[in-house]
């Protein structure tokens, strides 16, 4: 059935491009590539049965999935060298495979605020264009804040600015069906809140790239805690 479907829809999507369109190679391999992503892609269902997650997100194979997340990774190191050199960003890679992304709140966010800094645009830019580049993998934005304040306003506060990170993935062309939203507040703390230092710490957004695996597709949809 699935492949009726996707010769069907990759016939319509062919015919959908004019014969003298100069973009038509062009046009065509993406409409195909979309047909085939959606079609292919995997679907999570419960021990009932009963379909929980629906997704155009391909599952990887167990054997290539190092030397993939080994890809992303370098990409990402590359491009954000400059921010890592300043402390401002940490890309490293965690034990099952996940990369996880450290932002300073200091470049992303003004103090209180859940807006992005212009400034910050160009280094969120490229991070997006990068996981974009790589699509079988689940993007979890995680905010954090420090204990200034009520435990109910650090919540919500760091929901808001984990939502204007995934807002902004989504207005580069992410997916929304990749990208998780999470607050934390302040009950993840780096280090102490009794000093600057230490609060300057807390304050962060985190990202975390897990790889969907086939056979293991639900655990890509459940946000790390504790790192």
């Amino acid at each position: 059935m699935k492949k009726l479907i996707l010769i069907a829809a990759i016939s319509v999507a062919i015919a959908g491009c004019a014969a003298n369109d100069p973009n038509q190679k062009a046009k065509t391999g993406a409409a195909v590539g979309a047909i085939v992503g959606a079609v292919l892609g995997h679907s999570i269902e419960n021990d009932k049965g009963g379909l929980i997650i629906g997704t155009a997100v391909g599952a990887m194979a167990g054997a290539g999935i190092g030397h993939y997340m080994d890809n992303q990774q370098k990409e990402m190191e590359d491009a954000l060298a400059a921010e890592q050199a300043n402390h401002n960003i940490e890309v490293q890679r965690l034990k099952d495979e996940t990369l996880k992304i450290d932002i300073a709140s200091e470049i992303s966010f003004d103090f209180g605020s859940a807006a992005l800094k212009s400034a910050f645009m160009p280094t969120l830019e490229k991070v997006a264009g990068i996981l974009n580049r790589y699509p079988q993998t689940i993007i979890h934005v995680v905010g954090h804040t420090d204990s200034v304040g009520s435990e109910s306003y650090n919540m919500e506060l760091s929901r808001m600015r984990a939502q204007s990170v995934v807002d902004y993935f989504a207005s580069q062309g992410i997916i929304q069906s990749r990208l998780q939203t999470v607050g934390r507040g302040e009950v993840e703390p780096r280090a102490t809140n009794e000093t600057e230092a230490g609060r300057q710490l807390n304050r962060r957004v985190e990202i975390y790239v897990k790889p969907v695996i086939e056979g293991q597709e639900s655990e890509a949809y459940e946000t790390p805690q504790g790192y």
